[in-house]
């Protein structure tokens, strides 16, 4: 699986839509993941180094500096809405399979440049497919664009989406969603 990208959720407030796509097929992913954890994958995704370490890039670090590297995450299970992942961690002797949530998961592979696999078990409970037309439009090709290409070539920057809502809050007179909305902004700026 491959990032396609990252959208507001509609279901829950401060949430986020994580939406993965096969790379060789017409399958969607969707995982609600946690505004951290979204601001986490985006600024690695657009490649943005904030002024101090987050929790994902210390955890890399921790990995690297013990010669460990992250081989592949992996999303296995989907138990009552909930999705369950783990991280396969190649140390110096031995490997590591580390339960984790996706969204740490994936925060941990888009900074290894890892593979994402899912179960077909998952993809067939959740996975939306995508109708042929919108299908050539999205699908991700064999040879691994960069994620910054793929992000301007597939979807607006996870910055540009914030932007519009910001505009039509502002339009709509709903200030105190404005307001929220700039203050993600600013974070994400940095």
């Amino acid at each position: 699986m491959e990032i396609f990208g990252l959208t507001t959720s509609t279901r829950t407030t401060s949430a986020y839509a994580l939406i993965l796509v096969e790379v060789n097929g017409n399958r969607r992913l969707p995982i609600i993941i946690g505004s951290y954890e979204a601001q986490a994958i985006a600024l690695e995704m657009e490649q943005i180094k904030p002024p101090r370490p987050m929790t994902h890039d210390l955890t890399m670090q921790v990995i690297k500096d013990m010669g460990g590297t992250i081989e592949h995450v992996y999303v296995h299970h989907l138990k009552e809405g909930t999705f369950y992942a783990s991280v396969l961690v190649q140390g110096v002797t031995q490997s590591y399979d580390i339960d984790a949530r996706p969204s740490d998961a994936i925060a941990l592979a888009v900074r290894f440049g890892c593979p994402i696999y899912v179960s077909h078990e998952v993809l067939d409970e959740a996975g939306i497919i995508q109708p042929e037309e919108d299908n050539e439009k999205g699908q991700v090709t064999k040879e691994k664009k960069s994620t910054k290409e793929s992000s301007e070539a597939n979807q607006k920057t996870p910055l540009e989406v914030l932007e519009e809502q910001l505009q039509i809050a502002i339009e709509t007179e709903n200030y105190e969603k404005a307001a929220q909305l700039r203050d993600q902004l600013q974070r994400l700026r940095g």
